[in-house]
């Protein structure tokens, strides 16, 4: 049964005791406990020292944690209004993420900001910088800019920023950065599509939320957060479910939106909130052996549906590598035309989970790949890397747009 609200009783009975608010700070959690309260904290100050005179609650929506994490948000919030509570639905951070929009419809809050409970780097100014843009009237949606280590957000990295960038247009760095100021306008947006027992209750909610607000044209601005020091996950060993889920998200969208996008050429610069400052972020630790071996056994899985799916030239080079082990060739443009392959056949089909998986072990290979041709490199020049394959996406969109049409 379709669920009309993430909201439950005690939650809803909370907000309405609350009445109203100016400004919300949403904190989605599962077994949070050991960072959560640091998170609050942070949040909590930046609401004072940065929106003094406005009415600001922070607002705990919770997958059911059992280590005390809802006990550690309210003796950190330090006076500002809390209000925690288990959300209902999917189990996963959009389904929290829908009882948050919940929340600034009912306290007919202005603007909202939300940030992840697994944080480490996280300072007031964040919420500063999240929050500012869109109670100044200068942006209705506002990513995150982080610096991150040159290991880390290896989906950003590989797919979700070139393919953002190459379908909309719009250079936004971090899609799926985790940390989001926007409007009540856009949450009302978004609380009103039907995509709640879908994969963005789970980690699709970060890219739904980008795609639909450059889609509908909505002034998207970028705020410096520094470096991002959270809870990191080996792309080999634990990033399988997210990617599905992601890139799912992303086929879907893009089938919804394909008279949008097809008319795009280019990218444009997104402004930039805040000064972006050198910053040396915490080493991630990333298993090539584990990449490779999961290449290889996806292949196998996959290769029946690499026949129907990938073009003659990516079909032959993903088997020639997986044969060999040699990640080096799923170079930057024929990954491009790999998911720009697979994206194609969502035109035509709408289980773009099953699509995603197809591409998954290449995005095993390419991350290998990726780590190989960063080796020695500092995160200036990885950067510069990434920056090349985005430019890979956006030179083959025609290969696209003609395997769409």
């Amino acid at each position: 049964m379709t669920l009309t609200s993430a909201l439950d009783a005690s939650m809803r009975e909370a907000l309405r005791a609350q009445e109203s608010a100016d400004l919300v700070v949403g904190i989605p959690s599962f077994r949070n406990a050991a960072t959560i309260g640091h998170v609050t904290q942070a949040a909590a100050e930046g609401l004072r020292a940065h929106f003094p005179d406005t009415r600001a609650v922070i607002v705990n929506a919770d997958g059911g944690s059992e280590d005390g994490t809802p006990d550690r948000v309210r003796a950190s919030s330090d006076g500002v209004p809390t209000i925690t509570g288990r959300y209902r639905g999917r189990s996963g951070k959009g389904s929290a993420f829908r009882a948050i929009f919940e929340a600034v419809s009912l306290l007919n809050a202005k603007a909202c900001a939300v940030v992840d409970s697994d944080l480490r780097s996280i300072t007031p100014e964040w919420i500063a910088r999240l929050l500012g843009p869109v109670v100044r009237g200068d942006a209705g949606y506002v990513t995150p800019l982080y610096a991150r280590h040159k290991h880390d957000g290896t989906i950003t990295n590989t797919i979700a920023y070139p393919l953002t960038r190459a379908l909309y247009g719009a250079r936004v760095r971090q899609p799926i950065g985790g940390e989001f100021g926007f409007s009540a306008e856009l949450a009302h947006v978004w609380l009103a599509e039907p995509v709640w027992e879908t994969d963005v209750a789970r980690f699709g909610i970060d890219i739904f939320m980008t795609t639909t607000a450059l889609a509908r044209g909505v002034r998207v601005a970028q705020a410096f957060l520094g470096a991002k020091i959270h809870d990191p996950k080996d792309p080999g060993a634990d990033l399988g479910p997210m990617f599905t889920q992601v890139v799912g998200t992303l086929f879907t969208l893009a089938r919804r939106n394909a008279d949008i996008w097809k008319a795009v050429s280019g990218s444009r610069d997104v402004p930039l909130i805040g000064e972006v400052q050198p910053v040396e972020p915490e080493p991630v630790n990333a298993s090539v052996p584990i990449l490779v071996e999961k290449f290889r056994a996806g292949a196998k899985e996959q290769a029946a549906a690499w026949g129907g799916l990938l073009s003659e030239k990516v079909r032959d080079a993903a088997r020639r590598a997986a044969e060999s082990g040699e990640t080096r060739a799923i170079s930057g443009d024929l990954w491009a035309r790999a998911v720009y392959d697979i994206l194609a056949a969502s035109q035509r089909r709408e289980d773009s989970e099953t699509l995603a998986r197809a591409l998954l072990p290449l995005y095993f290979a390419r991350v290998a790949a990726f780590i190989d041709e960063v080796k020695g490199l500092d995160q200036a020049g990885a950067e510069q890397i990434v920056e090349q394959q985005a430019i890979a996406f956006e030179r083959a969109k025609p290969y696209l747009v003609e395997r769409w049409t």
